[in-house]
């Protein structure tokens, strides 16, 4: 691979929207206000988009409340197709959504580039959902009735996504959104809007109608979507971020009985049992731990390794950590790249730091690189002391805690201490123990004998404070359906 040309960058950079788009509209933010998106492997900024006011989020909403009547009474086929033309579009310029997300997000292109696979993946799900959202018709038990069930759309819908995966936690939320007939008002992350407004430019090119997608990035996320979520004419609240903002929109949600769907915090255990296939426990910790450098609710928090095994497995781990290159995302070779922002790693070395005053052993990393952007070393810690915050905190970043354990119950209760559902990965070679383990964790998700659960086709999401709701798979597009029931008098009845 040859490294990305700056020309090659301003190019794409010069292709991006910059405004919001409201009703159809690209548009400048009512109050003149900006945000700067920048790179994180520099510092620099690379462009600076419309920050959304309060009158723009509101303005958002009356346009999706406008177009909800017309959008739901759509046909499934149209909107099918719609999605399925902007899988095309998406796939068709996987190179510059790559490039994109590498330079306002830092992860190195190869990792960009499975996103816009994963990302694309739910617009081509949720088209072939449309067409497949179903109710019933039967006769009542006593005869006396008949009972016909059917969903709808549950009305115009807020989308707020996180800077992690900036194409896939949009499309995620976009696909079933549309393809149940729902209008949307889209915030995306301050930090990462730009793949955000390329998508959207995406859609409208798709044929998504004016005023069925609105994208309102913003700085001021609390003043615009605090009166959305107060507005009767909003249905529906979808977050992904941290369980404590997701818990403060929970609240928020309540005094208008808002539909939720919440994708929160994770501290997913990896379960290495002394019967597994270490190889592929090893590919699979290096997947679950340094997919996006860490940067991920799935991400693997604490790795839990039977004893007996456990300094092999801590050395052979040690030596793939330091094959990783760490670079700006753009250059060949690179294997790991910055973190967001200055406070996403500055929280990576206080919980490094502290693990190791604590007694911790840095058996490889362990320092944030002098100089612009903000990197941090992939790093491999043992001798975790017991109630360590960085295990019970979600680390997002690329630092593995090395956790040794005795028996199957010991692995299980340390596994489950914790807050968070959201998933767990186990190896091991015994099926009866896998199956054990998939009815024991407490998590919505199970990743045995691999590093990567998620599949478009699959239903993601957590217990606990992971979350509420389901994305992907077939439950994803139920989040966005409510369920009408229609009670018909008896046909055959005398008189009728």
């Amino acid at each position: 691979m040859t490294a990305i040309s700056p020309e090659q960058e301003r190019r794409l950079l010069d292709s991006v929207p910059t405004g919001l788009l409201i009703d159809g509209r690209w548009r400048q933010a009512s109050d003149g206000g900006t945000l700067d998106v920048s790179d994180p492997s520099t510092g620099e900024v690379l462009l600076t988009v419309a920050s959304a006011s309060a009158a723009d989020g509101q303005d958002a909403l009356a346009a999706a409340h406008a177009a909800q009547a017309s959008w739901a009474r759509t046909a499934p086929r149209q909107r099918a197709e719609i999605l399925r033309k902007a899988f095309d579009l998406v796939t068709a310029r996987t190179e510059d959504f790559a490039l994109l997300m590498t330079l306002e997000m830092g992860k190195p292109l190869a990792d960009s580039r499975a996103e816009v696979a994963y990302g694309a993946e739910f617009l081509r799900w949720f088209s072939e959902q449309t067409n497949r959202i179903a109710g019933r018709y039967q006769t009542a038990p006593d005869g006396a009735a008949r009972l016909l069930v059917a969903k709808r759309p549950v009305g115009p819908c807020l989308l707020i996504t996180p800077w992690n995966f900036p194409l896939a936690m949009g499309t995620r939320k976009l696909g079933p959104a549309l393809a149940a007939g729902c209008t949307v008002v889209f915030k995306p992350a301050a930090l990462t809007p730009l793949t955000s407004l390329l998508l959207a430019q995406t859609l409208i090119e798709a044929g998504v109608p004016d005023g069925v997608v609105n994208v309102i990035p913003t700085r001021h996320a609390g003043a615009v979507t605090g009166p959305l979520i107060r507005d009767p004419r909003l249905r529906k609240l979808s977050f992904t971020g941290s369980t404590e903002v997701g818990q403060q929109l929970i609240a928020d949600s309540a005094e208008q009985v808002l539909r939720v769907s919440m994708e929160l915090g994770g501290n997913a255990p990896l379960i290495v049992f002394a019967d597994a296939d270490l190889d592929r426990a090893l590919d699979g910790a290096m997947l679950a731990k340094l997919r996006n450098g860490g940067e991920a609710c799935t991400a693997a928090n604490r790795l839990l390794v039977e004893r007996s095994v456990a300094d092999v497995f801590a050395d052979r781990l040690t030596s793939r950590f330091r094959e990783h290159t760490l670079g700006r995302g753009t250059l060949p070779d690179v294997k790991i790249g910055p973190l967001v922002d200055a406070e996403t790693r500055d929280k990576v070395e206080r919980l490094v730091d502290a693990a190791v005053e604590g007694g911790a052993k840095v058996l490889t990393g362990g320092h944030k690189l002098p100089g612009a952007g903000y990197f941090y070393e992939p790093t491999v810690l043992t001798d975790i002391p017991a109630g360590a915050e960085i295990l019970r905190e979600e680390i997002f970043g690329p630092v593995a805690p090395i956790i040794a354990f005795d028996s199957e119950d010991e692995a299980v209760a340390l596994a489950n201490e914790t807050q968070y559902g959201l998933v767990a990965y186990a190896f091991t070679k015994d099926l009866n123990r896998g199956l054990r383990l998939a009815e024991r964790l407490d998590a919505g998700m199970i990743g045995l004998n691999t590093g990567i659960v998620s599949n478009p086709a699959a239903p993601f999401g957590g217990v606990k404070q992971s979350g509420i709701g389901r994305e992907g798979g077939l439950e994803g597009i139920e989040e966005y359906l409510e369920t009408r029931y229609v009670g018909i008098a008896d046909p055959f009845a005398e008189g009728a």
